[in-house]
């Protein structure tokens, strides 16, 4: 799949299917994220593969708006140790791993974020050093329906050339 097709077909999911994700897929997922572009080059991520369903359920149940993460076979936690541009390099990280996963036909959500009141909880949970700071909780499997795209915004409505 081409970068373009990858993006088209990424879309949030939050009904999976039981089929389990191949340890080599999701290593080359992960392989890809790592390959993110980050500032000066820190490459402050950390990523922790959930594939424990007792442990996803525990994830879930922390969250606001990820009670699904319990039924994904995989739970990706995104963490960045706390350095300058932590954020951009983290989100970076997680947009490159959802593209990634889409390109092999793996749908995904992502869920939680840096400023969620439970982050700590699940760094704990997870046993991640208290430098870090949770990026994001993305939940990968395969959809259950077909994914639907919803409405964006058209181009001529975001795009802007020279000034605003």
């Amino acid at each position: 799949m081409e970068t373009f097709a990858a993006i088209m077909a990424r879309h949030s999911t939050r009904e999976f299917t039981g089929k389990p994700i191949e340890r080599g897929m999701i290593e080359k997922i992960i392989d890809a994220a790592r390959l993110a572009p980050t500032a000066r080059n820190v490459q402050p991520w950390d990523f922790v593969v959930v594939t424990d369903a007792a442990m996803r359920a525990r994830l879930a149940h922390l969250t606001d708006f990820g009670k699904f993460i319990a039924q994904a076979p995989v739970c990706v936690a995104v963490f960045c140790r706390d350095t300058k541009y932590y954020l951009e390099d983290g989100a970076n990280a997680a947009t490159t791993l959802l593209l990634a996963a889409a390109d092999l036909g793996v749908q995904s959500c992502w869920v939680a974020g840096d400023k969620k009141a439970y982050c700590p909880q699940a760094a704990a949970l997870l046993g991640v050093p208290a430098d870090h700071k949770l990026i994001a909780l993305l939940a990968l499997g395969y959809a259950a329906t077909a994914p639907v795209a919803p409405p964006k915004r058209p181009l001529a409505e975001v795009l802007h050339w020279e000034k605003f």
